[in-house]
């Protein structure tokens, strides 16, 4: 008789992965839009945001990766964080340009924090945590049930 797949063997679901970066991804916009008006206090909205950021890291490397290992992707996604923080150091005129659009400040940021890298930290073993979750859920499922082939 085959072992049951625990959270950390069974592979991801790149859909659900999906599912759960684009609401990452809406979740942060509405807060960034809708956060201060709402009267949140400004390190919510401003550390919720880097914290979001850091989920949805962490959330597309395990969409590109669904049989990665979790710890794998959150090194992964520690230094990618890391790299962006870092990179708000180097300033250029076209960059900094760049940085002052709302892309820009949505995926470069403008000023470097510290606090910045507390928060991608906390949101990358949020990924992490949703993550396993997600698989564990999945590994009680049937592995038919989980492609939607659910016998009748």
């Amino acid at each position: 008789m085959a072992e049951p797949s625990s959270p950390e063997t069974s592979p991801r679901s790149r859909r659900v992965m999906i599912v759960f970066c684009l609401a990452i991804i809406l979740l942060g916009l509405l807060l960034r839009r809708f956060g201060p008006g709402l009267g949140l206090p400004f390190g919510v909205v401003k550390y919720g945001g880097s914290l979001l950021w850091g989920t949805m890291v962490y959330a597309l490397l395990a969409v590109i990766a669904v049989r990665r290992p979790a710890a794998q992707l959150a090194a992964l996604a520690a230094l990618i964080a890391l790299s962006v923080e870092l990179f708000r150091l180097w300033h250029t005129p076209w960059l900094d340009a760049f940085r002052l659009t709302t892309p820009g400040a949505l995926l470069l940021g403008r000023v470097f924090s510290p606090w910045n890298l507390v928060a991608y930290g906390a949101g990358i073993g949020l990924g992490w945590g949703v993550d396993r979750l997600l698989r564990q859920e999945g590994a009680s499922c049937p592995r038919d049930a989980r492609s939607g082939n659910a016998s009748r």
